[in-house]
């Protein structure tokens, strides 16, 4: 199935049902009173979550949504039945704007999440409701209020316990499909990932009494990607919604016109997560070394001197081989079941100032 995190739909909600006009027509009451019954009101449109859902590529197909209008009154009092609400079932992690205003309406986060995005109209009143000491047989009745209409930018955010981030071929796809069931495409080249990858750790990744996590293999970022550059901001929001950062840095030998040091790669990182956001960077993050079984000298020792000027422990590990993952998934671990770190503890393994 294709990923779309974007998509734009048009919903209307259902109008409501216009009032009667009608009277009373009884044996031996020549004049019966007014008897009409009000419409009845218009279904609204709802978004609610979907855990089965991991894409809005089906909303665009159609990308028009309306709910059933409410049935007109009828005589004897009668109201009009209401519409039936329209339920369109969103993945959950879905932001939902305005497109004409983009005012920013709510979001579906859980299963339970139900977000009325278009209110349905109230129906007509029937000519009963009009009847009073001096008009004792009113013709007047009331059409139903349309339903309400506008069109709706969707946006999907992936949520993760833990957003793997990087320089493009810094080995995340390797390691997502060492630690989960998960098959991205894996290639030693940059921009592999083109869409995110989600993926379990559990057992026997982790120990059968601890609980897993959910893990995300966001496609690389460069220079420049939080005003659009290579993938640019439509994945890096994917990564506001996880609660703990895996930065990786390659250790393997680097192509001689892309040669650049730990220190380098780590910096464009965090300069595009802070530029993006910058309680990004105020989230736990640990920093990671990949490619351990190439891994070049000078790389390992750039990156112990990295960790030494953040103040955090510098975990190394090698995907292919297997070196290092028990400890640094039980970091991750520990670091989910800790929650938020207090103060600027950022980095795993920082210790106070």
């Amino acid at each position: 199935m294709h990923f779309i995190d974007e998509a734009v739909i048009d919903v209307l909600a259902g109008s409501g049902g216009d009032g009667c006009l009608a009277f009373r027509r009884e044996k031996f009451v020549p004049q019966g009173g007014p008897s009409g019954g009000d419409g009845g009101n218009g279904g609204d449109v709802v978004l609610v979550g979907s855990p089965g859902l991991g894409t809005l590529y089906r909303l665009s197909f159609p990308a028009s949504y309306n709910a059933e209008r409410g049935r007109h009154g009828e005589g004897s009092n009668k109201t009009g039945r209401s519409g039936r609400d329209l339920v369109i079932p969103v993945p959950l992690g879905t932001e939902v704007h305005d497109a004409a205003t983009g005012e920013p309406l709510g979001e579906v986060l859980t299963e339970s999440d139900q977000l009325v995005v278009a209110r349905g109209g109230t129906g007509g009143r029937g000519n009963a409701r009009f009847k009073s000491a001096r008009q004792r047989a009113p013709r007047r009745v009331e059409t139903g209020r349309p339903g309400k209409q506008r069109r709706l930018r969707l946006e999907l955010k992936l949520l993760a316990d833990i957003g793997v981030v990087g320089l493009p071929n810094a080995g995340k796809s390797t390691l997502i499909s060492r630690l989960t069931a998960a098959k991205p495409k894996i290639a030693d080249y940059p921009f592999t990932t083109l869409i995110p990858q989600l993926g379990v750790v559990g057992p026997p990744a982790l120990p059968a009494f601890a609980e897993p996590f959910v893990i995300a293999d966001l496609p690389g970022l460069i220079a420049g990607a939080a005003q659009g550059a290579g993938l640019g901001t439509r994945f890096l929001r994917h990564v506001e919604r996880c609660r703990v950062l895996l930065h990786l840095v390659d250790l393997g030998p680097q192509p001689e016109e892309e040669a650049g040091g730990v220190q380098a790669a780590f910096d464009t990182i965090s300069a595009e997560l802070g530029a993006f956001n910058e309680d990004l960077l105020r989230r736990p993050r640990v920093l990671c070394g990949s490619k351990l079984d190439i891994a070049e000298p000078d790389r390992r020792r750039d990156l112990a001197a990295l960790a030494r000027r953040e103040g955090a422990q510098a975990f190394e590990i090698s995907a292919v081989a297997g070196t290092g993952l028990d400890r640094l998934v039980r970091e991750l671990r520990r670091l989910l079941d800790a929650g938020d770190p207090a103060g600027d503890q950022v980095f795993a393994g920082a210790t106070s100032p």
